[in-house]
């Protein structure tokens, strides 16, 4: 993910910290100095460290329990609002969405129990309600972030866990899709609900909402592209039109190409039309500053690009881009040449037009009749 430092990994998940998590520990440092000078603002910074680290083990609850159902993590990246975890793929029955979700929040519930045994017993309600405050217990303030993690997380309404576990409940009956847009749309709601209060409030809850927002529709538009692509081919979707670069070309040539066309990943191919790498166009500019124009194109293309067979499913070529990571996925023939190419927005053009060709239909605008097109 763009704008974020790598932190390291563990056990083979990367995790990543959002260069806006730096912004948070300045504001913490400030808010801090004013109330009790540089000790209480080099505390807050502590704080605020020690619930990333839980926040860390949170998103580690997840990825212990897909991993047991034989889902991989890549990377997790923490955010000011929490941590994003990156499935390899999403699990395949609500049961196992119903785990890995609660994983997350056992894991809370195991920290702020032992935070209450190390303090002799419950902490007192003030001191956990008291977060924000330099001068209340720094381990009862730490057990009260952890009991709200849970209960934040426990809303029902995506992004948040308990909104993948409504979503597990509801696909026991419903189909994924509808069950995720229920919970997508309850999750929107409760982002105008976080805005309208961070107006009164805190303007905290404004960010807050806008995360929620965008991230509940981003889960309902994934939801619906995992509908379709199980029943379309990569041939029908997969883009047949498109510029290719033979190896030897040079890097001005490359450039020539970007700016002829709308294209923003190129792939190389070998005088057989065999695939040999992907040179996209963050790859171009960066290699241009430092190798200049006459470098030739190899020496900024990918080579860790998927390939698959035109007759497999959207289904698989959307994991493989998930699994890898990458802008595109080449597709190929029985001879492995090169045919196509699938990328994320011929997805999204196809999920548009399915929309409008359904809404026509649904509408009575093309009653009787039937779309003249083939390739959706």
């Amino acid at each position: 993910m763009g704008w974020s430092l790598n932190l390291g990994t563990i056990a083979g998940t990367t995790v990543r910290v959002h260069f806006t998590f730096l912004l948070l520990l300045v504001w913490i440092w400030l808010t801090h100095y004013q109330i009790g000078g540089t000790p209480a603002a080099w505390q807050g910074v502590a704080f605020i460290i020690a619930v990333f680290a839980c926040v860390v083990l949170h998103e580690f609850g997840h990825i212990a329990a897909a991993r047991y159902f034989g889902i991989s993590t890549p990377d997790i990246t923490l955010f000011p609002i929490g941590g994003v975890a990156r499935l390899e793929r999403m699990p395949e029955e609500p049961g196992q969405e119903f785990v890995i979700a609660v994983a997350g929040p056992l894991v809370n519930v195991a920290i702020a129990a032992l935070i209450f045994v190390l303090l002799g017993g419950p902490a007192r309600v003030e001191q956990m309600a008291g977060i924000e405050d330099p001068r209340m217990s720094f381990l009862a303030r730490l057990a009260g972030v952890n009991v709200f993690l849970v209960l934040f997380n426990m809303i029902p309404a995506f992004p948040m866990d308990g909104g993948r576990i409504l979503r597990a409940a509801l696909a026991a009956r419903l189909s994924w899709s509808r069950a995720t847009q229920i919970a997508a749309t309850i999750g929107q709601g409760l982002a105008f609900v976080f805005g309208f209060v961070g107006l009164f409030y805190n303007p905290l809850l404004i960010f807050i909402g806008i995360f929620v927002y965008l991230a509940a529709a981003a889960e309902a538009q994934n939801a619906q592209i995992r509908e379709v692509a199980t029943s379309v081919l990569v041939a029908d979707v997969m883009i047949t039109e498109f510029a290719r670069l033979e190896r030897s070309a040079t890097l001005d040539q490359a450039i020539e190409m970007l700016l002829a066309t709308t294209q923003h990943e190129f792939p190389v191919v070998d005088s057989a039309g065999r695939l040999e790498g992907l040179v996209t166009r963050n790859d171009m500019i960066r290699t241009l500053k430092e190798k200049g124009p006459a470098a030739p194109v190899a020496s900024a293309m990918r080579h860790d690009i998927p390939k698959i067979h035109y007759r497999k499913s959207l289904e698989e070529s959307l994991r493989l881009m998930q699994q890898a990571d990458v802008p595109a996925v080449a597709v190929v023939d029985n001879s492995d040449r090169l045919v196509g190419l699938m990328t994320h927005e011929t997805i999204g053009e196809m999920l548009m037009i399915r929309s409008a060709v359904s809404d026509a239909f649904r509408f009575g605008r093309l009653r009787g009749a039937k779309p003249r097109f083939t390739r959706i």
